[in-house]
């Protein structure tokens, strides 16, 4: 029977069986435990890994989740493709509703004579991307994001040496990665879902925010700090773009001077340090005080 089974066999395995017995090289058995992954130690291994991380996250919020499962949505990105858990995506939906919501209730209460535009403005400050980003920075939550984005890396890294040069906020001169601030969106969305309570996450949130942007340091834009010079000294302005050929924005004033910028990555960085650069111009040449408010809350 051995001899007809044989037959079967194809030719370089006989040959390789032949040249075995020759050498008088035995046949190898291999454990079944080695040749089948250990899937359970895989997953005691991973369990350890999300408790620690959530441990870590839990320390530099001050929070103690009652379900974890929604910080490792908060620091799972879509492309991260594991499929372990949800990405963030819904929980920064309800995130920026959240944090909105606070934000107003809080300037609301706190400058009684300030009028809806000024508060418009102040809440836009200190919720928008650039803010949110520096509170991911700051406590370092990125390095918890589960994610397979390239180029983040290079992002973060200019992006830590841009706010050098602004401490407190550079109203649309550099780009902050959106994914930072997704992060503490998410990282919102996630309190209020856990906490289920509006005060609860308000008094987590505060602390991250700080030091939150007062009525007094309230950046001008530069688009505004421009058309309002303009305005005064009754200057024309014309905006020529080439930024889908070069990436490079001209402002021209009053067909004299000539604000310019070059930032490929991002239209309206480039159309802000343009108008920021005639701007300066414009107060060189007449000797004006510049506008910089640079004022942190106490």
């Amino acid at each position: 029977m051995k001899e007809e089974m044989e037959m079967f066999l194809p030719l370089q395995d006989l040959l390789l069986e032949e040249e075995n017995k020759e050498q008088g090289q035995e046949e190898k058995h291999y454990p079944l435990q080695e040749l089948i992954p250990n899937d359970q130690e895989n997953k005691e291994n991973e369990h350890d890994e999300n408790s620690n991380r959530v441990k870590a996250i839990e320390e530099i919020i001050g929070y103690e989740f009652h379900d974890p499962i929604l910080l490792q949505q908060v620091f799972t990105h879509h492309s991260y493709d594991k499929g372990l858990s949800s990405s963030f995506e819904r929980l920064a939906y309800v995130g920026d509703s959240v944090l909105n919501f606070l934000i107003t209730k809080e300037h609301y209460f706190s400058y009684p004579d300030k009028d809806p535009g000024k508060l418009t403005r102040l809440r836009a400050v200190n919720v928008d991307t650039e803010k949110l980003a520096r509170v991911a920075l700051k406590y370092q939550l990125h390095k918890f994001l589960r994610h397979k984005i390239i180029s983040l890396s290079e992002q973060i890294k200019e992006f830590t040496n841009a706010i050098v040069e602004y401490p407190l906020h550079s109203s649309g001169l550099i780009d902050a990665p959106k994914v930072l601030a997704d992060i503490v969106e998410s990282l919102v969305g996630a309190i209020f879902t856990d906490s289920n309570s509006m005060d609860t996450t308000w008094k987590i949130v505060k602390n991250l925010l700080e030091p939150m942007i007062i009525p007094d340091a309230l950046p001008t834009h530069p688009i505004t700090q421009l058309r309002e010079l303009c305005q005064r000294k009754k200057f024309s302005v014309k905006i020529r773009d080439f930024w889908k050929e070069t990436g490079e924005i001209e402002i021209v004033v009053d067909e004299y001077f000539v604000g310019r910028a070059k930032y490929s990555a991002k239209r309206s960085v480039a159309r802000n340090r343009a108008a920021l650069d005639a701007y300066y111009q414009i107060v060189e040449m007449y000797g004006l005080k510049k506008l910089v408010p640079e004022k942190l809350i106490t």
